[in-house]
């Protein structure tokens, strides 16, 4: 049975994050990027998903305006792909960021048709009632920034 909670301290957060980004690569493989994230981690708020003891899926939140957070980083052990363990975090996300104040919640992703498994991902943040904001040229030129929106 999969469960959601969130992650108290820093270690645990480095930890979670590290070991789930790096079974990543496909999504993760820029060891800077990497780094970066498991580095600011304890600074945001984590929510991990559980299958019994062992992690399986984690997503962090930070806020990037008064009444905005943004889903900075999120990742699901391939294992763990399609069984609604995303889906489990992006709700427990919405709920935690509403309960706290927030109106909105954004995320940034590769923009669609750049490469297969990005298009999945931006397929994903679709069907969780994200949309479509603006693409910015944030990253470099062919990896082209997709920042979605939703209410909360």
């Amino acid at each position: 049975m999969i469960t959601v909670k969130e992650l108290q301290t820093a270690a645990e957060k480095q930890r979670i994050v590290r070991q789930i980004l790096e079974a990543l690569p496909e999504w993760f493989e820029v060891e800077e990027s990497r780094e970066a994230y498991i580095a600011k981690s304890p600074e945001m708020q984590c929510l991990c998903a559980f299958d019994g003891k062992e992690p399986v899926g984690f997503l962090c939140l930070k806020e990037t305006g008064a009444a905005t957070v943004e889903l900075a980083v999120m990742g699901v052990l391939k294992a763990y792909h399609r069984q609604g363990i995303g889906r489990q975090l992006v709700t427990a996300a919405k709920k935690a960021a509403s309960a706290a104040g927030y109106a909105f919640m954004q995320v940034k992703t590769v923009k669609m048709g750049m490469y297969p498994d990005y298009d999945d991902t931006n397929r994903f943040y679709l069907s969780q009632g994200f949309q479509e904001f603006e693409v910015l040229p944030l990253w470099d030129d062919a990896n082209p920034c997709q920042v979605y929106v939703t209410a909360l």
